[in-house]
């Protein structure tokens, strides 16, 4: 049984049993709405969706030449002349029965008329059609196949069957099966409403002056960047002091206004983190220490009246970075009312050492390839302090090395998680 967050005081916990208890923060998902087609990429599904109709709707032809009428009996393959009965355009239906040893002119997408199944190509046609109105000639009709270059009636999906499941997103090859079965809107979960905001005195926005002592915000626009790859809709707070009471009405406005509130920095016990102490006054905090690097210190809990649900993640942007996409987006899995999600991983041959520390969960930025013989490699990306945001840009994936891990020697096999985004 998954304990409450609440439960776990000041223990520290795996990477999954935060996983795992951050989850207990959602207590219902977020409602759903139709929007017409044309605005859902990105968006997710809020219901199972099942094809009205088979795709295609007929069996029709999968190239332009001949649809064949061949005899039941078998006979055929060597039949070289083949009487023209008509012909079929796209968009064009014919009912009437297409006699035995006969063949219509078809189109590439036109429903097959009763009677005919094989379609041969205009390519394979020793002749022209327009200097033989009456009949066609076929080359090589001993290598003619039953079947050919058919498309059957329900090939794609058949009527009933499942096209989406609930909580898929919308990409654009969603958007064109939605179309492709015809409908024009469709339901989709409400967007999350996250409100963001970094900490410190020292944080400055780009664009103004840089201090002295200061450094440019990179945090908020990552987020920002992560939470869209996430569906939600972003509302930016900006930049807070290293004050207690501007935190606190600032989280406390946030609250108000958001399904979630993520901040960055101050959640440490350095002389000027503020960002718990805010936490516990306005609302319940959970818990703040994770065995991981980077990231250690994340404050987790709920806020206000509304009781929303609250991360506040550690000031270095690595650590931001990665912290998000191993708790912030499991948690955003549950506002749309999915079950708690796990990053999606690969096994790779370690390239080179890496290292790592025991009682712990590292992941080391890398960059994973195949090689010749098919293998997948993978290596980090060199240097990995946890500000340095360079190797998230450099690499490709993380390479996850568990808490009973001490470090990896060339040869070994690791686990890694792709970064590519969410769609």
């Amino acid at each position: 049984m998954t304990l409450s967050c609440f439960d776990l005081g000041e223990q520290m916990l795996s990477v999954d049993e935060a996983r795992q208890a951050l989850a207990t923060l959602i207590e219902r998902p977020l409602g759903s709405e139709r929007i017409p087609l044309a605005q859902a990429h990105g968006r997710r599904l809020a219901t199972t969706v099942k094809a009205p109709i088979n795709v295609p709707q007929n069996t029709n032809a999968a190239m332009d030449g001949v649809a064949l009428a061949l005899p039941k009996e078998g006979v055929g393959a060597k039949q070289t002349r083949w009487p023209l009965a008509g012909e079929v355009l796209a968009g064009q239906y014919r009912r009437e029965l297409v006699p035995a040893g006969h063949c219509v002119r078809i189109t590439t997408g036109a429903p097959l008329p009763p009677g005919t199944d094989t379609v041969v190509m205009s390519e394979q046609l020793r002749e022209p059609l327009d200097e033989q109105p009456g009949h066609v000639i076929i080359a090589s009709p001993e290598l003619l196949k039953h079947g050919q270059h058919v498309r059957q009636a329900g090939e794609d999906i058949g009527l009933g069957d499942t096209a989406l499941p609930a909580g898929a997103r919308l990409d654009a090859a969603a958007l064109g099966l939605l179309a492709s079965l015809g409908y024009a809107d469709v339901a989709v979960c409400q967007r999350p409403r996250v409100a963001i905001f970094s900490t410190g005195n020292e944080v400055a926005a780009p664009g103004e002056p840089l201090p002295k002592a200061g450094i440019y915000d990179a945090n908020r626009f990552t987020l920002m960047g992560l939470l869209a790859e996430h569906g939600a809709d972003v509302i930016d707070l900006g930049i807070l002091p290293d004050d207690l009471n501007a935190i606190k009405t600032a989280l406390e406005d946030a609250a108000e206004q958001s399904d979630l509130v993520i901040t960055s920095g101050g959640v440490s016990v350095g002389q000027a983190d503020f960002t718990r102490e805010a936490l516990e006054q306005l609302g319940r905090l959970a818990f703040w220490r994770v065995a991981l690097r980077p990231g250690r210190p994340m404050a987790c809990g709920w806020l206000g009246e509304k009781r929303t649900p609250f991360v506040g993640l550690p000031g270095n942007p690595v650590a931001v970075m990665v912290t998000f996409l191993q708790f912030v987006s499991p948690l955003l899995d549950r506002l749309y009312g999915q079950p708690t999600s796990t990053p999606h991983r690969l096994t790779a041959i370690a390239d080179t050492a890496i290292k790592s520390r025991l009682k712990r969960t590292d992941f080391i930025r890398g960059v994973y390839h195949t090689d010749s013989e098919g293998r997948l490699l993978v290596r980090s990306t060199g240097a990995q302090g946890s500000g340095i945001l360079t190797s998230m840009v450099a690499a490709n994936c993380l390479i996850e090395l568990a808490d009973d891990q001490a470090g990896a020697q060339p040869g070994e096999v690791v686990s890694i998680q792709p970064l590519t985004g969410w769609l």
